[in-house]
């Protein structure tokens, strides 16, 4: 069960998230609340969420400075911000602090799904995190070698788990262990080094080099080259 806190100076805000959260009938949990970020940062540091769902404008640190403390202090969950303010700024600064995603309020039960399926398949799947499993270092060994061999492919987590056997939780933890990195990190992270390489080749468009190094979406290419790089590939490529 993947555990969430939420964030709100606003009471009822809290409650019907829980209720969304609950009616999604994916395995999330809310352990703990706060209706400021003071507040939301103690308790994040005892209870160690993998999600926390937090207003932008609240007492104490707003929703931006809670997430730039949090990484401060390597508290490492997912943040979603949710609020009243549809202004372009706010989510232009979450995205520069790297926020997993910013809803509206109200927010809706169709998009909080979305969010929340997700998270949740970038956690581990339908398995718990802490099971105990023994997996061996030469397993181990063979399973990162072939995600470095293919990282341009369609490779899944939950592919990876069922060929050598091993819960999709547990998986997802030994990889994070080994690489110091999510799989989807790790893998956005090989692909981008390599698209940057393939970018000092001005004879290769820049929608090739996306399909290049794995990506259909030429779209969703440049945002995680952006995330990832700091900037668009156009501009690297100029740089």
């Amino acid at each position: 069960m993947h555990k969430v806190f939420i964030a709100d100076d606003e009471a009822w805000i809290i409650v019907g998230m829980k209720k969304l959260i609950e009616k999604s009938e994916l395995p999330f949990k809310v352990v703990g609340e706060a209706c400021n970020g003071v507040t939301a940062l103690e308790e994040m540091e005892k209870k160690k969420p993998d999600v926390l769902f937090s207003d932008i404008r609240m007492p104490g640190y707003n929703g931006l400075g809670l997430l730039e403390e949090m990484q401060k202090r390597g508290i490492l969950a997912k943040v979603v911000f949710i609020s009243g303010y549809a202004e372009f700024e706010y989510a232009q600064k979450a995205v520069e602090l790297h926020a997993y995603d910013y809803l509206l309020k109200p927010v809706k039960q169709e998009k909080l799904n979305q969010v929340l399926s997700r998270i949740h398949e970038e956690l581990g799947g339908d398995i718990e995190r802490d099971e105990e499993e023994e997996v061996s270092l030469t397993v181990m060994q063979q399973i990162i070698s072939e995600i470095q061999e293919r990282y341009t492919e369609n490779i899944t987590l939950t592919e990876l788990a069922e060929t050598y056997k091993i819960s999709t939780g547990h998986l997802s933890n030994l990889i994070k262990r080994e690489l110091k990195l999510s799989f989807s990190e790790y893998i956005a992270a090989r692909r981008i080094q390599r698209a940057k390489e393939l970018l000092g080749d001005d004879t290769l468009s820049i929608e090739q080099i996306a399909g290049m190094v794995g990506y259909k979406d030429y779209f969703y290419f440049t945002k995680v080259f952006k995330k990832v790089a700091g900037v668009s590939p156009s501009k690297y490529r100029k740089m």
